[in-house]
């Protein structure tokens, strides 16, 4: 039961982490800023690519993640599978090594942005990298054999757990929004199959996060993230929670350079 609990609490932080276009101008800030009163994006464009992320993000960090709060705005009618058992991890942060990386674009079907230089490298996350370290960290080594994204497609990834479970993750809709002080916010929608239990459990899910350079060394990147979970069609509540999520996550991550690290998790 604690391991399947920790699997649930997994599912909802992966994260991973501007193919598809920009929001509207200030909806992804002001989406952060009414935490926890959500609707459903509606302004995200249909995944294409990888999402890019701005230069001074590039390589490798210790990220420290700290759930700082939750919401259930829908319950007790309805609370998704593991709710009650995140409230222990308030607080306590979680560290890895994640790492960002230059690439050359991956492109499917016609180029449709004359306006981008596909032949120029582009700074992306390493996904399978970054989600094994984060699935290890919450997990532990034993629990997770392995990530592998999909060869075809940087937004579909399976993770490979023991006693052949699997969670396949697949993007489907993403938004970026660069906001007058520099900070870089993306919003990434995917839709999560959890295989291997009693039954498959489908759920989607939104991740919009807000990353600041800081003029400091300690840490040099700091960003607020919130995951937000949404029942499927399938899910018999689905009509009763319409547009709105029964799960709501908000994490501080702390970005420190891996060199300056004394106790990086590889």
């Amino acid at each position: 039961m604690l391991v399947m609990k920790r699997i649930w609490s997994f599912c909802l932080l992966i994260f991973v982490l501007l193919w598809s276009g920009e929001a509207f101008a200030g909806e992804l800030s002001e989406r952060l800023a009414n935490f926890p009163q959500w609707e459903k994006l509606t302004s995200v464009q249909p995944a294409s690519g990888d999402l890019v992320y701005p230069e001074w993000m590039a390589g490798s960090w210790k990220l420290t993640s700290t759930l700082v709060d939750l919401a259930a705005p829908l319950a007790p009618e309805i609370v998704t599978p593991g709710f009650e058992g995140n409230r222990r991890q308030l607080n306590q942060p979680v560290s890895f090594v994640v790492r960002f990386v230059k690439q050359q674009p991956h492109i499917s079907g016609f180029k449709i942005f004359p306006q981008i230089d596909y032949k120029s490298p582009i700074l992306v996350a390493d996904r399978a990298f970054n989600s094994l370290n984060l699935a290890r960290a919450y997990l532990g080594d034993e629990a997770v054999l392995l990530v592998k994204v999909d060869p075809d497609s940087p937004n579909r990834q399976i993770t490979f757990l023991r006693s052949s479970r699997q969670l396949v993750s697949i993007v489907t809709a993403r938004a970026t929004e660069t906001t007058f002080d520099s900070k870089f916010i993306t919003t990434e929608v995917f839709q999560q199959l959890f295989k291997g239990g009693s039954r498959p459990y489908l759920n989607s899910v939104e991740s919009t996060t807000a990353y600041h350079k800081l003029p400091t060394s300690n840490p040099v990147i700091e960003a607020d993230q919130v995951t937000a979970v949404y029942l499927s069609p399938q899910d018999p509540d689905y009509f009763k929670a319409g547009s709105r999520p029964v799960a709501l996550y908000r994490y501080r991550l702390e970005f420190i350079p891996q060199e300056l690290s004394t106790s990086p998790k590889e």
